[in-house]
């Protein structure tokens, strides 16, 4: 197995989606946590598919996260994000992974489109794997925490009744205007207005619970985004939080996740304690 340091230098050395495989791969995954699904359909592209960890010999309905990685939209792969999924599911919730299709296949809005199908598929079927489909959370990192917010605000993907929190990682919320030839430039440059590509245009009031992670030392998508859009919720009377970890970056903050990487930044517990308490079943009248 290799060291801490070691891993460090992987994720230095190799792209993300093989820095995060090497994670999966080499080190020590949460124990007391199984994987249900593995690529079930939520539509009819071989990148609509899903997979679905829960914690071992849980007798109640528990809240859900459903997942969504980053990539630039036109990378990424479900099987690299087991390790983030076992953290979440050993932290008591079931934890739905989708993948999405990406650029150069499609460009906006389909990203957001199988998002919301992935959604619509958790509603339909969690209960049957343990989890609680009232109380479901999107989370995700970077171009997914994109995805993530877009679905938890923006009512017109007709699933925003349906997230009751949301979590976002080193997130881009309010990112225009995009550089000419740019990964946003050739994912969502097609939109025929732009604005409804910006997470920060659909801040509202009675938007679920959210809270914005991101690293100081984040170069790819600035804190700022995090900041705005918490101003932009807090300003109209909802509830957003903040938090920033000094010293750690895009990838970084992601790889916190997993156990060697624990002490760099605490976004497991802060993000699973937030949707603990959002995702608290209601209280029974007396």
């Amino acid at each position: 197995m290799l060291s801490v340091t070691a891993l460090s230098a992987l994720a230095a050395a190799c792209s993300p989606l093989g820095a995060l495989n090497g994670v999966n791969r080499l080190t020590p995954g949460d124990g007391g946590v199984r994987q249900l699904v593995d690529g079930a359909a939520f539509g009819p592209d071989q990148r609509q598919r899903l997979d679905v960890w829960a914690p071992s010999g849980s007798a109640a309905a528990l809240p859900v996260i459903v997942f969504f990685y980053g990539g630039s939209w036109k990378s990424g792969d479900r099987s690299g994000y087991g390790f983030a999924a076992r953290a979440l599911a050993a932290r008591g919730f079931v934890v739905v992974v989708p993948d999405y299709r990406l650029v150069p296949q499609v460009r906006w809005p389909a990203f957001v489109e199988d998002g919301a199908a992935a959604v619509r598929w958790t509603v339909a079927n969690i209960a049957v794997h343990g989890g609680d489909p009232a109380r479901i959370a999107v989370m995700g990192h970077s171009a997914g925490a994109h995805i993530a917010l877009l679905l938890a605000l923006d009512q017109r993907w007709s699933v925003a009744g349906t997230i009751k929190a949301a979590v976002g990682l080193a997130g881009p919320y309010d990112f225009r205007p995009f550089t000419a030839g740019g990964a946003a430039d050739l994912a969502l440059g097609n939109a025929p207005d732009l604005a409804d590509t910006q997470p920060i245009n659909f801040a509202r009031a009675d938007a679920p619970p959210l809270l914005l992670l991101h690293g100081t030392a984040d170069t790819t998508v600035l804190p700022r985004n995090s900041e705005r859009l918490a101003n932009a919720i807090t300003d109209l009377g909802g509830r957003a939080a903040v938090k920033l970890y000094d010293d750690v970056g895009h990838i970084g903050i992601l790889l916190a996740l997993s156990k060697p990487f624990r002490g760099k930044a605490t976004a497991l517990a802060d993000a699973s304690n937030f949707l603990l308490t959002a995702l608290a079943p209601a209280a029974s009248a007396p």
